[in-house]
């Protein structure tokens, strides 16, 4: 009974832990990493170089860990205002000191320095940086309007840099897939900022829908749905993405329910509605991207 509990309360503290970090985000980005890499970054044909090429991995997990302990980092911070807007997934992150969370913290980092040196000074020097500009924007600039979300989102996309600057392969076509994704993610984070109006407001925590009220900031959605439209149109006309093309078609089409339902619905269920569909757009276009060979 005693071995039992204790198990329990260990199983417990380790749920916790892939909750402060999200270890469900940092498996899909290390995964988007993976897949990018074989069929758009690497210009080599053979898969099996690819996954078999150990500083790719190792890129992998220095992304994974840097983008870990910037979770952590950022949960002292929105603690107090999550407990409003999310008091579950709270009370079960808090199953962890703030002194073990520190403490992973520091590790964390440590790990993403010594796989990115691994690889490369220059490696070690994107790293360095990254993990840098991520505390920075958790301690301070996060309570900025707008440099907020913007910056938010380039730490999201950033990882995938990472790999583009490994194989040295830049090209306007992925700058216009990157610029694609920002502000598609760019309008998650907004949406979600109108789920946490609530919390946001009680604690007073300036963000776009406290600050502007939720019309403006549906107005900003609208303008960047708009935006991620004609980036698609750019991407099916200007560019030979192969079958990928279809998902940026059916992506158009989508905006439109989606316009409809942010101006004709307020409550949170609604937008909690939205936020899941934008997550089901991002999935779906990591597995599109298998299709840009075809």
């Amino acid at each position: 009974m005693f071995i039992s509990s204790l198990n329990k309360k260990f199983l417990l503290k380790i749920l916790s832990l892939f909750s402060v970090v999200r270890g469900y985000n940092v498996i899909f980005i290390a995964f988007a990493q993976l897949v990018s890499s074989i069929f758009i970054f690497s210009t080599s044909n053979n898969i099996y170089n690819i996954i078999s090429d150990l500083n790719i991995w190792l890129i992998i997990f220095s992304s994974s860990t840097s983008i870990s302990a910037g979770y952590i980092i950022n949960n002292f911070y929105d603690s107090e205002k999550d407990l409003i807007n999310r008091p579950l997934k709270t009370l079960l992150e808090n199953e962890i000191s703030g002194k073990t969370k520190l403490s992973a913290y520091v590790f964390l980092n440590i790990l993403t320095l010594f796989f990115s040196v691994l690889v490369s000074l220059k490696a070690l020097l994107f790293f360095s940086f990254y993990t840098l500009v991520i505390f920075i924007y958790s301690i301070k600039l996060s309570r900025f309007l707008f440099i907020r979300n913007f910056l938010s989102v380039v730490l999201v996309i950033t990882p995938f840099f990472a790999i583009t600057v490994y194989y040295n392969n830049f090209s306007l076509e992925i700058f216009t897939h990157a610029i694609f994704l920002f502000f598609v993610i760019l309008i998650k984070e907004l949406i979600k900022d109108l789920e946490n109006l609530k919390g946001d407001f009680t604690m007073n925590y300036k963000t776009i829908p406290v600050v502007y009220g939720e019309r403006n900031t549906k107005m900003f959605i609208t303008i960047y749905s708009l935006l991620v439209i004609l980036i698609c149109m750019n991407l099916i006309s200007n560019y030979e993405i192969y079958m990928m093309k279809f998902y940026y078609i059916l992506t158009i089409p989508f905006f439109i329910p989606f316009i409809y339902l942010l101006w004709n619905f307020n409550h949170k269920k609604y937008y909690e509605i939205l936020h899941n569909s934008l997550k089901t757009l991002i999935v779906a276009g990591l597995f599109s991207i298998i299709l840009h060979g075809f």
